[in-house]
């Protein structure tokens, strides 16, 4: 039978930390990160069978409204897949069978929720708890160049060679100031919608001070011929997986086509780098583009005391109303393509009616996403 036991973050098994560390979700960057960000405390523990490791768990726990939570992610921490890092021959069901009393009894938490990517809808059935389906796009690094080229659609490919004809060229940046001209462009991108970013400027800069020099961090912008910046992304890798965690640009210059550029660059660098495969950060049918095949991932939910999975969809609901939204901020209307507005009358007769310039602007260009994907790359906002 398979127990947990918590240890130090530095006194995991080393054959064990070689296959938990393989995910960036997984490393001491990133819960120092969502430690700081979520005033949360991070969480590693062996799992033994018959007092020898086979595995590790990693997560964190925090207190919302006077419950402590174990999170392998939780909602808002804009992460991605944690849950167990196991040996071959280890049954995940079983592993997440001992995880619940770890939970529930040794860490006083009354909610559990894991997102493993390894794990499947059929081995997690069974333990009374709630599973959702967690949608993604994940892209093949293992084929060649010229594969993932020929496997985007047509319109992305000739996205990508406008704007090279337009001198759209793709960039690597680096310190803290980077989020600042990220959050520009994203704040541009929601204005669009009426809505906000559901997190401020300061996570963006916190994540860059944490994760920087470990060089798990990618940060890409887009530049015009005239050094114009125009387009932003982060990405996020370890050995197992790249991951796409934001990305923006300025509505007015959509037309040069900057996010398919710095999307091709990324896709170059990781297979450069031996990255085996690049997650796309969650659903979104705009990423069938990029020749990305489509998985379905289970988050399991499990609460201690009946009735608090009710209580916890209430406050996500409620929480994510309140993070998007902008007070007085009023979503810029559709416009379709080729539409003229009504003329204007005039003494010298019907005069034809500019269209305002935000409007103009809202228009995206063909096969941009409606929102930030980082919306739709939160787990728990499906």
């Amino acid at each position: 039978m398979l127990r947990l036991e918590r240890v130090p973050l530095d006194g995991v098994a080393p054959a064990v930390e070689a296959i938990r560390s393989r995910n960036v979700f997984n490393t001491r960057e990133w819960l120092d990160f969502v430690a700081r960000t979520q005033s949360a405390e991070a969480i590693v523990a062996h799992v033994e069978l018959d007092g020898e490791p086979v595995g590790a768990f990693t997560g964190l726990v925090v207190r919302r409204f006077g419950v402590r939570i174990l999170g392998s992610p939780f909602q808002g921490w804009m992460t991605g897949p944690m849950g167990f890092s196991l040996v071959p021959g280890v049954a995940r069901r079983e592993a997440m069978a001992a995880l619940l009393p770890f939970a529930f009894k040794q860490l006083g938490c009354l909610h559990v929720e894991m997102m493993d990517r390894r794990a499947s809808f059929e081995e997690l059935g069974g333990l009374r708890a709630r599973l959702v389906d967690w949608p993604t796009f994940e892209l093949d690094l293992a084929l060649t160049e010229d594969d993932l080229f020929a496997h985007m659609t047509s319109a992305c490919r000739r996205a990508i060679r406008k704007a090279g004809r337009e001198g759209v060229r793709v960039e690597e940046a680096h310190g803290v100031e980077f989020a600042d001209e990220y959050y520009a462009q994203l704040l541009d991108v929601f204005e669009k919608q009426g809505r906000r970013p559901p997190y401020g400027v300061e996570r963006v800069r916190e994540m860059i001070r944490c994760l920087e020099a470990s060089g798990n961090l990618l940060m890409l912008r887009a530049v015009t011929r005239d050094d114009e910046r125009i387009a932003t992304a982060i990405f996020l890798v370890r050995d197992d997986f790249a991951y796409f965690w934001g990305g923006a640009s300025w509505r007015s210059h959509q037309i040069l086509r900057p996010n398919e550029a710095v999307f091709w660059y990324a896709v170059r660098r990781f297979r450069e780098r031996g990255v085996p495969m690049l997650d796309l950060g969650g659903g979104g049918d705009y990423k069938r583009k990029f020749g990305a095949r489509e998985r379905h991932i289970p988050l399991l939910r499990k609460s201690r005391v009946p009735g608090m999975l009710a209580l916890r969809d209430l406050a996500a609901r409620i929480y994510k109303r309140r993070a998007t939204r902008a007070p007085g901020l009023k979503p810029v209307p559709k416009t379709q393509r080729g539409q003229t507005a009504f003329p204007r009358a005039t003494a010298s007769g019907l005069r034809p009616r500019e269209r305002p310039a935000e409007a103009e602007a809202s228009v995206p260009a063909e096969g941009e996403p409606s929102v930030d994907p980082r919306v739709e790359a939160d787990p728990l906002q499906h």
